[in-house]
This record gives C-alpha cells, structure tokens and sequence, in this order.
C-alpha cells in the first residue's frame, strides 16, 4: 500500500472535491492517504517546509514551488468570475489614499490572507505601494473591517458571497481586472504532486482524486455533511454557491486554457519581483 500524506483546504469546494476521499466512498486504488485539512496559506507554508506528498496550495505558491512540486490536472481552483474583492470598511475610500484627520494621516491597513496567496499577488499586482499591508488568516479580514480596526481586506472563499451582509463596501473585483488585463482565466489555486513521486504514483493520485470529484458531483447532497463539518457558520446556499463557482470545467480538467493563465501568472510575478530569480517553469503532470 502508498501511503501519501494529503493536505487540502477548509473550504467547500474542496471539502466536496475530496469528500469521496475523505468518507471512502471511491476506490482508493491501493493508496493509504493520511489527510490533513488546514487554511490555504497554512498548506502553503507547510509545503514550504517540505510537508505533505500531495496538497493544495495558492498557484502563486506552486510557482515558487516549481523546483520539488508539480500542479495536478485535477482538482484547480480557477475560471471567470471567480477573484479576490478588494473590500472597503467604509464606502467611497480607496487603499492609496491617506487615512484620518489632517496632520493625523497613516497609510490605510490593508489586510490579506497570506504572503503566498494568489490574492496578495493580484492585491500587489494592481495596488502596488497602496497602503501597508498584514498578512492575517482569511476568516479574519470581513470582521477586522466591520469592527473597524482595517480600512481595507482581500477577500476570498466565502466572502465573495457574503461581505454585503456585514456592511462593507466594495472597492473592487482583482480577478475581473485580471481577466481585462489578460483575457485569461484567473488561477487560484491548485493540487501540487513532489516531483519525487514518480509519474507512476502521481498518475494514481490523479485518478483517485479525479473519481472522488465525479462522486462529488453525482452525490451533491451526500457531501453536504462533510462540507459543513468545516464551514459550520455557511448555509447549504452559500456552501453550493461556493462549489458551484470554484468546482468548474477546469477542476475536471486545468487543460491547454488552465496551462495558459498559469504562464501569464508567472511572468506577472516575474514582473513585479514576486518570483525567486531563476525559478524553473512548472511541471503539468
């Protein structure tokens, strides 16, 4: 039997990617998986440190990554649509705009949900020099500006469907500017493999994670327990529309689009410094 330590994230569309994984309700083909679900820049940060044989991570960290880590054709996170919103704790303030009274005036805090994500990236990206930024775990950033102790948060996963209900304004979407800069899909996130493995043993990683995601979609209803095990605070609406945005054509399959986007995030990171000098392209297995 392999045995292979997995980490996936938190959020719904994962959840209900690995579900047939988690619960085994797919053949594992001979694969002892040992699962480990944490925050996405928490997965980050562990593959950084060398953890995990197989995990989800911010396509901006698999860039980084490329030298002992290649993406998965299964399981990504990335489309139209699908972006950080860049959101505001009171309307009509923008993050390159000095806060407070006249002789008082700070740069505004902006918070972000890691130094890895593909939020940061896109926040630097487009808003570069605006603000000082924090890296926070991501549950925190709607209730930091609510509470009003942030001007400004990317926010991903959930908050994409629920920021108006706690009152904040909305500066912008950063993957609809994506998609106007580049005319791309905007990749999130995806399934990283060590290249140690072998072609062998991740090609049946991939097929048991490919069947988990197709007993997923054919047993909505049956993943609803497993999802909300995680996400306890979501209705079934919000968590559906969670899975509904991110769990898409390019999960089943990054394929030649889902390639394409990836190279323009690399040279975009390039760009504006963003990637270690001499990082080798990555591997599509």
């Amino acid at each position: 039997m392999t045995s292979i330590h997995l980490g996936i994230s938190t959020c719904p569309n994962d959840t209900f990617a690995f579900h047939g994984i988690l619960e085994r309700r797919v053949d594992l083909r001979g694969v002892d998986f040992r699962v480990e679900l944490h925050d996405v820049e928490e997965l980050n940060r562990r593959l950084f440190a060398g953890h995990f044989d197989v995990a989800k991570a911010s396509f901006h960290a698999a860039l980084s990554l490329a030298a002992d880590l290649g993406v998965v054709p299964v399981g990504s996170a990335l489309g139209f649509g699908v972006g950080p919103l860049l959101l505001a704790a009171r309307p009509d303030t923008h993050p390159g705009d000095p806060v407070g009274d006249a002789g008082e005036s700070r740069l505004a805090r902006v918070l972000c949900p890691g130094e890895h994500t593909t939020a940061t990236l896109l926040y630097r990206l487009f808003h570069p020099g605006e603000g000082a930024l924090e890296q926070v775990v991501f549950s925190e950033i709607m209730p930091a500006l609510e509470a009003g102790t942030a001007d400004f948060g990317v926010c991903i996963h959930e908050g994409r469907f629920t920021w108006q209900e706690h009152g904040l304004a909305l500066v912008e979407d950063l993957g609809a500017v994506w998609e106007r800069e580049t005319a791309a899909p905007l990749p999130l996130g995806g399934i990283l493999a060590r290249l140690r493995l072998g072609a062998e043993r991740v090609k049946t990683v991939t097929d048991v994670i490919s069947d988990s995601l197709a007993y997923g979609l054919a047993h909505r209803d049956d993943t609803i327990p497993t999802m909300r095990r995680y996400a306890q605070e979501l209705t079934d609406e919000v968590l559906f529309k969670h899975v509904d945005l991110y769990v898409n054509q390019w999960t089943t399959d990054l394929g030649e689009a889902g390639q394409a986007a990836l190279r323009k995030l690399s040279r975009q990171a390039s760009r504006v410094g963003m990637l270690p000098a001499g990082a080798p392209e990555l591997t599509i297995f």
